[in-house]
Formats: structure tokens, sequence, C-alpha cells
């Protein structure tokens, strides 16, 4: 496999004394990414703090809102995010790289996190993209926090690729789904990876979870595009038939390249603790079903935590004090 580490030429060798870190790698995996709010929070309340941050897509966005400070802000506005709510932010646009253009969510973003560099945060951080050009793999660990992020998660397709120093960059899960080699680069001893494409083969979103034609029509629209974004999002959505819909498609065939490319990068590079939440019939595109899946999160961690001390003990990690 092709990979370019850009922004990665200047890492610095294992300093002395920092074999000891943790790695935390958040995997890919669109709305079933909020699980990673709950491993995050579950980790910490058992006195878990990882050093080292590496994410792809989803999990870019979380990791970046969690060491940018503003996690709590995210899961309030992602546990209420309504079915309506969310389409709201689903700027349809005919031409481009993407069917969404994400303006309304990449402003959200920004502002939320402002000016904030990597390269400034008290721990480290990789966001890990693809680049559209040569397919290389590239980490971003310099630069905005809240462009990193977005470059990691433009899902091809569906949202337009970023262009960044040169680069049109593009989701990090075409290339590795889950970054548990960007967390060994970085000086992690003990790398722990959440992987979030586990059980979705073979799994389909629950019932009644699209919207109803009743809040369809009330789906705000430009004047130039009016009478045609209700036929769009039906159509992107699936609404007449879930299976056939754009979104479903897309995702589905995502799916099976993410399972696939996981178990291959995950026998050849294997993290020391796997967190599997289950989450497989949460869909791409279900970003309103938050709360479930970061409880799905917590209960993960829960189920891993012998397994986790277990490799601090025979990595010689130091296991946080009792609470």
């Amino acid at each position: 496999m092709n990979t370019n580490l850009t922004e990665t030429d200047d890492l610095e060798p294992e300093a002395e004394g920092r074999g000891t870190r943790i790695g935390l790698a958040l995997g890919s995996g669109g709305a079933r990414g909020w699980a990673h709010i709950g491993v995050i929070n579950a980790l910490r309340d058992a006195g878990i703090e990882p050093e080292i941050i590496c994410g792809t897509s989803i999990g870019s966005l979380v990791g970046a809102a969690h060491l940018g400070g503003i996690l709590p802000q995210l899961t309030e506005w992602a546990e209420n995010l309504s079915r309506l709510g969310l389409l709201r932010y689903l700027d349809i646009r005919m031409l481009g790289g993407g069917f969404i253009a994400g303006r309304k969510l990449q402003d959200m973003l920004d502002d939320a996190l402002g000016d904030v560099k990597i390269e400034e945060l008290e721990r480290r951080f990789i966001a890990v993209a693809t680049d559209l050009t040569t397919g290389h793999e590239v980490w971003l660990r310099k630069g905005l926090l809240a462009e990193a992020a977005w470059a990691s998660f433009a899902l091809p397709g569906i949202f337009p690729p970023v262009l960044r120093h040169k680069q049109l960059l593009v989701d990090g899960a075409l290339v590795n789904p889950i970054p548990v080699s960007a967390c060994r680069a970085m000086g992690a001893r003990l790398v722990i990876a959440v992987n979030l494409n586990t059980d979705h083969l073979g799994r389909k979103p629950i019932n009644g979870q699209l919207p109803e034609q009743s809040e369809m029509d009330t789906v705000p629209a430009e004047p130039e595009h009016e009478g045609k974004v209700t036929g769009m999002l039906k159509q992107f959505l699936g609404l007449n038939n879930p299976e056939m819909g754009l979104v479903s498609v897309m995702a589905s065939s995502l799916n099976i390249i993410q399972d696939r490319l996981t178990r291959i990068r995950l026998a050849s590079d294997p993290p020391d603790v796997t967190i599997s939440p289950h989450v497989g019939n949460i869909a791409l595109l279900e970003f309103n079903r938050a709360k479930e899946a970061i409880e799905e999160g917590e209960r993960a961690v829960q189920i891993a935590l012998p397994s986790l001390w277990e490799a601090m003990d025979i990595l010689g990690v130091p296991k946080p004090p009792p609470r």
C-alpha cells in the first residue's frame, strides 16, 4: 500500500519515558461514530486518558472535539438532533464533488473550534485522510483542528473533497479505517482501537427511522431549488424503497470496503485492545440516533475493561489509581 506520511516527516523519536503512552484509534463508521463519545467518557470514568488520539472520518471529528474541549457541546447537539433537524443541515446540491455541500456543518465546527491548531493541543492528535489524486494515506497533524477533522470526514460522493495544501482530501476510511498504525508511529506503547464495523454487514437500519412525508414537506428550500428538494431528498434517502436509496447503496458499498480493509489493516498491525460497540443497525447518515450509539460505546468499554487491565499489566503501562 502506498502511504504518504504528509505532515509526519518530523515525527519525533520516542523520548525516554514515553514508552508507557496510551494511544486511542477511533475508527470510521458514519453516524455509528457517536459511539466514540461513549467510549471516551467511559474510559475517562475508568481513569484512562489516552495521551495520543488518532482518528479516521467520524473518529477524527469526535477526537478533535474531545481534544478541542467541545465534546460536551457536541454531545448535547447530537443527542438533541431530530430527524427533521438533521435534514436542515443537509444542504443538498446538484453539482460538485458531493451530494451534500456540508457548508452548514463545516461552519458549525469552525465556530466551535475557532482557530485551535493541532500542534497547540496538550495531547497528540492525527486525523487520517485520503489523497484523492494519488490514493495515498495522509496524516494531518498540523494546522487548524477543524479543517483536519473535516478533511478526514469528507465521505466520497456525500461531501465534497477538501483542498488543503494543494491536495484534494477525502475520507480516510478509504485507506485506513482504524488508525492503529498512526498511534504506533506517535509513540504509543498500548493501543486501544474502536472498531465500529464489526456487526454491520447483513444488518439493516431500524424501520421508521427515515423522515415521514409530513416532515419532508417542512424542510426549507432555497428559492431556486424549491419544488426539487423534496423529490431529491426522497430519492437520496430512499423513502420509497430504503434499500435502493442512493445513501443506502453508497453506504452498503462503503461498509463492505471498510469491513474488508479493516480486517486487512488490523491483521497486519493489530491493536492491543479492541473495543467493539454493537451499532450495526445504525445507518451511515442516521446522526439523530446519538443517544443509543453513545450508550453502546459506554457498554462496549465495560466489556473490554478486563482485557484492557490485563494488557496494561503485560505491557507495563501504569494503571490509574482506584476511584
